[in-house]
């Protein structure tokens, strides 16, 4: 990959866990007939990443973009990982991934907009949607974490949409690899 950091650069970084333990009725109104979400049934590599690169580039994820293959072919085969695409007059503007694997709860592993869809008013909605979805096969809790290193304003977007914040922690990062790369052994 040109541009890539040679070797990992560290630091520690604040790391905020949060959950929801009942739905919430969306308080965003859906903002046009030019905006759609869908499920994709089975997404690329390619795209997958594409879309991964175009939401998390600004905030350092590029942990899915350095792995391999067969490793994100597994985890995007899983069929308790959903991945929804939000477009808008047909052109990508965001995607939510939900992991389902503990059947208690369900995960955001990743939720974002598209640079160009950033200060519209979106985010709110967006996350609304997903969170929505998360809840359809009714777990005890939805829940997610986030980062100094993700947008300014997504920890104010999460707690806005009815996450509360269970852990706070200090934890060592790869640079790079955005609030996931603490997972790296």
């Amino acid at each position: 990959m040109s541009g890539a950091v040679a070797g990992p650069l560290h630091r520690t970084s604040v790391v905020t866990y949060l959950q929801m333990l009942q739905p919430r009725p969306s308080t965003r109104a859906w903002p046009g007939d030019q905006f759609r979400i869908e499920r994709l049934a089975a997404p690329s590599l390619r795209f997958y990443r594409y879309l991964y690169r175009a939401v998390g580039a600004d905030w350092h994820w590029l942990d899915r973009i350095a792995m391999d293959d067969e490793r994100l072919a597994e985890i995007l085969g899983n069929p308790a990982v959903e991945v929804h695409l939000l477009t808008e007059s047909g052109e990508p503007r965001g995607y939510g991934e939900i992991d389902r694997s503990d059947v208690r709860s369900a995960k955001i592993t990743y939720f974002g907009l598209m640079p160009e869809a950033i200060g519209r008013g979106l985010g709110r909605w967006f996350l609304e949607q997903i969170t929505a979805r998360a809840w359809r096969t009714g777990p005890d809790r939805v829940w997610l974490h986030t980062c100094d290193l993700d947008h300014p304003r997504a920890l104010a977007n999460y707690a806005a949409a009815g996450f509360e914040i269970y852990d706070e922690r200090s934890e060592q990062v790869f640079v790079g690899d955005g609030c996931d790369g603490r997972r790296r052994s």
